[in-house]
């Protein structure tokens, strides 16, 4: 068995208010992590390439306001 299915198990036993409380938990978690690596990724310069295009654009005349 892995290391999942027993977590797997029982959250579906879960009555439904605490499996409410964990998903919202986990959903939490997960922009947490999601978060810390779009972190890194701009600190390691892995996300310049959108700047520069913003830019480009924005000479271009191409961007409009939301």
């Amino acid at each position: 068995m892995s290391k999942v299915e027993q977590p797997k198990k029982a959250i579906e036993a879960l009555p439904e208010e605490e499996f409410v409380l964990l998903r919202k938990w986990f959903s939490e978690k997960d922009w947490e992590r999601w978060d810390k690596e779009l972190e890194a990724d701009s600190e390691a310069g892995k996300l310049d390439f959108l700047m520069a295009e913003a830019r480009e654009e924005k000479l271009k005349g191409k961007l409009r306001d939301l």
